[in-house]
Parts: structure tokens; C-alpha cells; sequence
């Protein structure tokens, strides 16, 4: 009786896990494609960096239908060597980068929830164990359905669990757990409330007396000893303090000149379009977004294109494209987390981001007549809707599965 408890345990434990990172992750693929071509220049594997988006779909897939076999009983003994196989990689990567900290997030949970890697690595002793566990108990892993029907089902779930990343990567991510959500105000955002706790700092003064260089604090340093002679200085972050969910949204005009302010304060609307290398975006979508500036122009509406290259590359991209548009420099990590997609477009209303979209599915100039913001709201709703058909399809086959195997039962 509790060698089946703990093999439910162990099993439950590693599908929601599982499930869960694997979707948060897969939602967001480029994303996750950043957080491993930051891990590629971390650790010296800069020419690995062309494999950062396939790998973000093939790992996020993996770990789905990972936890989707466990959840559903399928194929377990491929699973649970499946789920074991990423424990033992991933746990001791995690105590690497929570020794040397190459990185300040893993990413395993993408940006629903933010771990440090300390965090992330007593996460996964746990599940290491499980799995393990699993594997070795393997044996009692009954075979619920024959082996055709399982492959079938096994199939279905993979299929399934490549969706999320090529909706992600095709369009926005369904969900967005980044701080420029739909809704979010970026003034807002960048408040830092008077009573927030800031960064508590250690500062080592080093002193030298007859060659011998010796560590002191601000309260035991040799001040009225002259014979000590001041050599350097570090500070040493002890305590991390209060950090805005935006802290790195700054535009500038081509000489350098501020406009944060008089961007996220212009009275109306404001039509950011967002391409955080020109080089490597799409140019088809220059033209489409071209027609929106002009009628822009006609509403009333600011437009700017903000990207990170520099001003010699804006002004061979605007000889050759023809656009209009005028453009203010930004950080190009703070333009990646805006929106991704390159380009893409921002529709705020006196710094509240009211839209978003992909330049897949850029609307038309006539959408920009009328109450924008409702507009926005019915298609932020059709996303919304598009999400619970997801979740209702997904539910369908769960319980068309639980029916099947009750028959079989029978």
C-alpha cells in the first residue's frame, strides 16, 4: 500500500511539474530561446546560438508530453526514463549556475514564476528523486491499454504538445507573463514605492602596511593609523532590495535626447511600433506598418518605431525601405520582453498598454477610427477565446482517454 502511494506521489509530482513548465514555456518560445542563447554566451557556446529557438521548441514539447504520459498512464516506462533523463541533466546544471551564478534566472518556469537558481536547484532534488524512484519501480508500471492504442495516444500528445510553441511563435503568446501584459501601465510599472527596501551593500576597504594588504570594514579601518596606506575598494551586494517590474524602459531620440516621459505621458494614443534589430526583422512588414503611420497621422496619433540599432543602420534601412515613420533608440533586452515578435506593435493610451500584435496579424488603418480602446478589448477577448478552445479540445480527449480506459476496465 504505500509502494503505491509513493509511486502516485512520484507520478503526480512529476506531470503537474512537467505540464506546467512545459506550457508556460512553450507559450512563449522565443522567449525561451533567449533564456538558453543567454545560457550558449554564459558559458562560451556562442556558435550554438543559430540552435536556440529549435531547441526551445523541441525541449518545451518534450517536457509536455512528459508530463501528459504521466498524467494519462501512457507509455510510463518511457516516461518515467524520459523524466529521469531531464532531472539528471538539469539538477546538476542548476547547482552549477546556483555556485557560479552565470545567470540570474534558469528560466524553468519561464516568466510565470521567477526562481532563483538556488531555488530552482532544491526544486529539482525532489524530482530527481522521484523520478528516479519511478524508473527503478518501473517494473510495477502496469500497461493500462495495448501497446497500438497507447503509440496512438502516445502520438496525439506529441502533436499536442508542439501547439503551444507554434501559436507562441506565430502569433503572441496566449499568455503573457511579462510585465508589459495587456493592461499593464508602464509609468506605473516603474514606481518604486517610498517604503520598498533598496540593496543592502558590504563595502571591503583594502589597506597595505610593509607589503602585507590587508581586508577592513567602514567600522574597523585603520583611519588614524598612517602607516596603513589605502590600496582599493569593492562593495558587496549582502541583501537584494526592491526591484520595479519595469526598471529598463527608456527611449531616446537619435541624438540621445530623453523622450521616456513624453512618450508614456502623450494625452491620446501613441502606436509603438517595436523592431529591436532592423537587420533581422521582417521587411514585408515595414509596408503594412507604413500605411498605419500614415493614418496615425490622419487620427492624430503618435507614432514611433523603437529599436535598438544603431542610427548608421536606421538610415540604410530607411533608404531602403522607404518608411516614414521616425524612430527613438531603446535597450534591446527591454524591446525583446515589450513584444515578441520583430516587428511588432504597441498601442498605449496615456502609457497604459491598451494592445499588441504580431506582424503576422497587424490590423488595418480603419481599425485605428473610433474607441480604440474597445476595439483592442474584443480582440484581446477573441485571444482569450481562443485560449479556452484549447483548454476545451484538451479536455475532450482527457475524458474521451478516462471513458476508454474505464471501458476497457469493464
Amino acid at each position: 500500500m504505500l509502494l503505491r502511494f509513493l509511486i502516485w506521489i512520484s507520478r503526480y509530482l512529476l506531470a503537474i511539474t512537467f505540464i506546467f513548465s512545459g506550457f508556460v514555456k512553450g507559450v512563449d518560445p522565443l522567449g525561451s530561446a533567449y533564456k538558453f542563447g543567454d545560457y550558449f554566451m554564459a558559458f562560451g557556446f556562442d556558435f550554438l546560438m543559430p540552435f536556440a529557438l529549435p531547441l526551445s521548441f523541441v525541449l518545451c514539447a518534450a517536457e509536455l508530453v512528459i508530463g501528459l504520459l504521466l498524467l494519462f498512464n501512457i507509455r510510463m516506462h518511457l516516461a518515467s526514463w524520459g523524466a529521469m533523463l531531464f532531472m539528471a541533466v538539469f539538477t546538476p546544471l542548476t547547482l552549477i549556475l546556483a555556485i557560479y551564478n552565470p545567470v540570474s534566472d534558469c528560466g524553468c518556469f519561464g516568466d510565470a514564476i521567477i526562481l532563483t537558481n538556488w531555488e530552482t536547484f532544491f526544486k529539482n532534488v525532489p524530482l530527481l528523486a522521484a523520478s528516479i524512484f519511478l524508473v527503478y519501480q518501473r517494473k510495477g508500471l502496469k500497461q493500462l491499454l495495448p501497446f497500438p492504442y497507447e503509440l496512438a495516444i502516445a502520438l496525439l500528445l506529441l502533436v499536442l504538445s508542439f501547439m503551444p510553441s507554434i501559436h507562441g511563435y506565430r502569433n503572441l503568446p496566449l499568455i503573457d507573463f511579462r510585465p508589459y501584459s495587456i493592461g499593464a501601465n508602464i509609468p506605473e510599472g516603474m514606481q518604486f514605492p517610498e517604503d520598498a527596501p533598496t540593496d543592502v551593500y558590504k563595502t571591503i576597504l583594502y589597506y597595505e602596511r610593509d607589503g602585507e594588504v590587508k581586508e577592513f570594514t567602514q567600522e574597523n579601518f585603520p583611519w588614524q593609523d598612517t602607516t596603513w596606506v589605502f590600496v582599493d575598494s569593492k562593495s558587496i551586494l549582502v541583501e537584494k532590495g526592491y526591484e520595479p517590474p519595469i526598471n529598463n524602459f527608456m527611449l531616446t531620440d537619435l541624438y540621445g535626447w530623453d523622450l521616456t516621459d513624453s512618450v508614456l505621458h502623450s494625452p491620446g494614443y501613441t502606436m509603438l511600433a517595436v523592431a529591436y534589430r532592423l537587420n533581422d526583422a521582417n521587411t514585408q512588414a515595414f509596408s503594412k506598418l507604413n500605411e498605419l503611420y500614415f493614418k496615425a497621422k490622419e487620427e492624430r496619433i503618435n507614432f514611433f518605431c523603437l529599436t535598438a540599432s544603431t542610427a548608421d543602420d536606421i538610415d540604410r534601412f530607411i533608404s531602403t525601405t522607404g518608411v516614414a515613420f521616425p524612430f527613438l533608440q531603446a535597450d534591446e533586452i527591454m524591446l525583446k520582453t515589450t513584444v515578441r515578435a520583430n516587428p511588432g506593435l504597441i498601442l498605449l493610451h496615456e502609457g497604459t498598454i491598451v494592445g499588441k500584435w504580431h506582424y503576422r496579424n497587424l490590423p488595418e488603418p480603419a481599425f485605428f477610427e473610433g474607441n480604440l480602446t474597445s476595439k483592442a478589448l474584443v480582440q484581446q477577448q477573441a485571444k482569450t477565446d481562443t485560449l479556452w478552445s484549447y483548454l476545451l479540445i484538451f479536455t475532450i480527449l482527457l475524458t474521451k482517454l478516462i471513458l476508454f480506459k474505464v471501458e476497457r476496465r469493464n
